[in-house]
């Protein structure tokens, strides 16, 4: 079982930048694939970026790519989403999350229901 606390979010002008934290318990960070998500009001949740248990391997929604970059530090138990040039439309509570990854596949995961644990969520807002 792990345990995940983002930090970080916060409020934003638009084209600015927030770098996002999530701390996972336990000492088998390793073995897990991780994801980020956001949800904004009214909408349904959405992967913004997904990283293998490895770091090697990493996917971003389009929306994202180019501006978002996810890395992890296995050694300290961090999952880190760094967002350049934000907009409005960026705006929603954000989730870390976390899928055992036992066999050590090397996957990455796109999709909320395969996730099994959940951060808290952090509130990025960004002004116009």
């Amino acid at each position: 079982q792990v345990q995940l606390v983002e930090s970080g979010g916060g409020l934003v002008q638009a084209g600015g930048s927030l770098r996002l934290s999530c701390a996972a318990s336990g000492r088998t960070f390793s073995s897990y694939a991780m994801g980020w998500f956001r949800q904004a009001p009214g909408k349904e949740r959405e992967i913004v970026a997904a990283i293998n248990w490895s770091g090697g391997r990493t996917y971003y929604a389009d929306s994202v790519k180019g501006r978002f970059t996810s890395s992890r530090d296995n050694a300290k138990n961090a999952l880190s989403l760094q967002m350049n040039i934000l907009k409005p439309e960026d705006t929603a509570v954000y989730y870390c999350a976390a899928r055992k990854d036992t066999f050590y596949s090397g996957s990455y995961y796109r999709h909320a229901y395969e996730y099994d644990y959940w951060g808290q969520g952090l509130q990025v807002t960004v002004s116009s």
